[in-house]
């Protein structure tokens, strides 16, 4: 492991399995996945200012209107697009800095990510580079649209709140496969958790979310 990804002092190994520890006392209980987040170095995927931040539980700006989400709520939406299962091809909405969806490198055989604001994702693909996170294929696109190529997909995540689920990611998603998504009703949010089954769509409301609004288009 390189020295950026090792990481000295509040970055190291030994900060990220604190992380790890804070993440069970709050419920966690993926085994696969938290051990996918001791392994990616989160510190390497925010400014070089924050990075002594980087594992509090906190979401930290990127810039460009945009952040971070704090581990617990990246952990706890793959536990509820994972439930225990495997995943073969998964969709992602909203790249970000890169950092959770070089988590999911871990937990998928392929990851398609979407990101609407182009400079975002050029920081993106270079944090994807050096977590070593080959399996992922980024593109710059809107986020609505999903990636109706490469569908369909047993996972899809979104990692902004929707007024409403796009239905071309309904419609991307493989049987049995799930959607986990922040939308907004009255002006508050709340994860939930869809998926296809042969009598239709199944959405289950988890728990309130907080985050940047899904946005049509390219920024």
């Amino acid at each position: 492991m390189n020295a950026a990804n090792s990481g000295i002092g509040m970055t190291s190994q030994r900060t990220r399995m604190r992380m790890v520890e804070r993440l069970r006392g709050q419920g966690i209980r993926d085994e696969i996945i938290l051990a996918a987040m001791g392994e990616v170095p989160r510190h390497i995927f925010v400014d070089e200012a924050l990075a002594s931040r980087a594992y509090e539980d906190m979401s930290l700006p990127l810039g460009f209107g945009q952040t971070i989400s704090s581990p617990y709520t990246v952990a706890r939406m793959l536990e509820l697009l994972r439930s225990g299962g495997v995943l073969e091809k998964v969709l992602e909405i909203g790249t970000g800095c890169g950092y959770q969806a070089a988590v999911l490198s871990r937990l998928a055989r392929e990851v398609y990510s979407v990101e609407r604001l182009a400079p975002l994702l050029t920081k993106a693909r270079r944090h994807l580079r050096d977590a070593r996170a080959h399996n992922v294929r980024v593109r710059n696109a809107d986020g609505n649209l999903g990636m109706p190529e490469q569908a369909p997909f047993d996972g899809i995540i979104v990692a902004a709140a929707a007024m409403h689920v796009p239905q071309a990611l309904r419609d991307q998603l493989a049987m049995g496969g799930k959607l986990v998504i922040p939308l907004t009703h009255h002006g508050k949010q709340a994860l939930h958790v869809i998926e296809k089954t042969a009598q239709g769509y199944v959405d289950r409301k988890v728990e309130v979310a907080n985050f940047v609004p899904l946005l049509p288009g390219l920024g």
